[in-house]
């Protein structure tokens, strides 16, 4: 259940940062508002709260998160932007989860 509740807390995480950064995008790239670095702001925001609710040390949870990130920008990729992820998409994004699940639940020595 532990795994279960930092992985989708990680999740959160993820998304979190990654609309606050697309948001900013859809306006430098895409001519959107200008209003949109309001959300972005408070999401990025959230997103530097979420990271300081993993309970292991900062520079695992920055380790692992990445994996998740990958993850969730590859998911991201597909639902939001409408572009399908190619087998390598999968493959890399698998990986970078398992990278993910060594780092914060492997053992620990004291």
């Amino acid at each position: 259940m532990f795994e279960l509740k930092i992985f989708f807390l990680f999740l959160a995480t993820a998304i979190a940062e990654i609309v606050g950064c697309y948001l900013p995008y859809l306006w430098l790239k895409q001519g959107q508002s200008v209003w949109l670095l309001m959300p972005a702001a408070a999401s990025l925001a959230l997103f530097a709260w979420l990271l300081t609710l993993h309970p292991t040390a900062a520079g695992r949870t920055y380790a692992a998160y990445g994996g998740v990130y990958v993850f969730v920008a590859v998911l991201w990729l597909w639902a939001v932007e409408g572009i399908r992820p190619t087998a390598w998409d999968v493959a890399g994004s698998l990986v970078a989860l398992a990278g993910m699940a060594i780092i914060m639940f492997g053992p620990r020595h004291a």
